[in-house]
């Protein structure tokens, strides 16, 4: 359905279209407790990700277009691919790495790196929901007769994968006998829904051998923000995507140092490359089923979809960011 102009449009990006219309919803409401929100994105991943697949397919993360052609030309898919590769570039994670892919969502950057880098690659995610999913990829990906080993890997090209279901903050407990045995800890895209995120750089520097990588990826909101652009745009972002209050880019960087990890790339802003990603999302879910969908989970359901609009405006106007890092033990 064509687009039609907000009554006050804050900015280009903030168009609404009849259907969303239809499913208006008090927006940029505080969550009551961390636990209560990390329960509501557990729920919403298990409800919602053979939605997120069918519609954006397997790597569900920011396609990246850095250049005007590939702006003009370049489809989400090889976007989202280019995106893994400016992380592997970033980073300088090598071929035949160790990997903890955390908040490994339905598994397309675990299988990327195991396929193509013959990584050994573990995925955690708090949706148990994911793990079936991602299990189930990557066994039609590998050879018809693919059993897991003894481990839970499953072999994939050069590489190896597994999944586990596992809370990201008990990953330092639950990797206690392995630890110092990651070559690298990867997450893209899932560090900002975390409550405790000092805790998650102390977890990544005591999984990671000397001289092993953190590679990121994530969402900030832009520093020196006044209250009105706060209230006009993060805070529908921080409520719709199930949130904790985001922080600034320099914020992840002072954790790492405060962990004991240094910096060795970025933090690089890429809001420009990849704000396209939330004008392909909002012409994605113009679909009545998926609003209809939305409405059975609930305010939740409904706010996650109308906080694509505030996405957009958000990298429109500048005060929602986006950039990648690395670190190394």
């Amino acid at each position: 359905m064509a687009a039609t102009a907000a009554s006050t449009p804050a900015v280009a990006g903030d168009e609404v279209t009849e259907l969303s219309k239809q499913y208006e919803t008090p927006m940029g409401l505080a969550h009551t407790t961390m636990q209560a929100l990390k329960d509501r994105i557990k729920l919403h991943y298990d409800l919602a990700s053979d939605y997120y697949l069918n519609l954006w397919g397997e790597h569900i993360h920011h396609g990246y277009w850095a250049t005007d052609e590939a702006k003009a030309n370049d489809s989400k898919e090889v976007a989202q691919i280019n995106l893994i590769r400016l992380l592997l570039d970033i980073s300088g994670v090598s071929d035949g790495s160790t990997v903890l892919d955390v908040g490994c969502g339905v598994g397309g950057t675990s299988r990327y790196l195991a396929a193509q880098l013959g990584c050994t690659v573990t995925g955690i995610t708090i949706s148990g929901k994911q793990v079936q999913i991602a299990t189930r990829l990557t066994k039609g990906e590998a050879a018809k007769e693919a059993e897991a080993d003894a481990d839970g890997f499953i072999a994939l090209g050069k590489g190896k994968v597994r999944f586990i279901e596992l809370d990201a903050e008990q990953m330092g407990e639950h990797f206690a006998k392995d630890e110092g045995a990651f070559d690298a800890v990867w997450i893209s895209e899932a560090l900002s829904h975390f409550p405790n995120k000092a805790l998650f750089f102390r977890n990544a520097h005591k999984v990671l051998k000397k001289g092993g990588k953190l590679v990121l990826a994530d969402w900030f909101k832009a520093e020196g923000l006044g209250q009105k652009e706060f209230d006009d745009d993060i805070k529908l972002i921080e409520d719709g995507m199930l949130l904790p209050p985001l922080c600034i880019q320099q914020g992840y960087v002072q954790f790492a140092k405060d962990a004991g990890l240094e910096v060795s790339g970025g933090p690089k802003d890429i809001s420009k490359d990849v704000s396209k990603t939330w004008d392909i999302s909002w012409s994605l879910v113009q679909n009545p089923a998926l609003w209809g969908f939305a409405f059975t989970q609930g305010r939740d359901g409904i706010a996650f979809l109308q906080s694509f609009r505030a996405m957009r405006r958000g990298y429109s106007n500048g005060s929602f960011r986006y950039a990648v890092m690395a670190f190394v033990k």
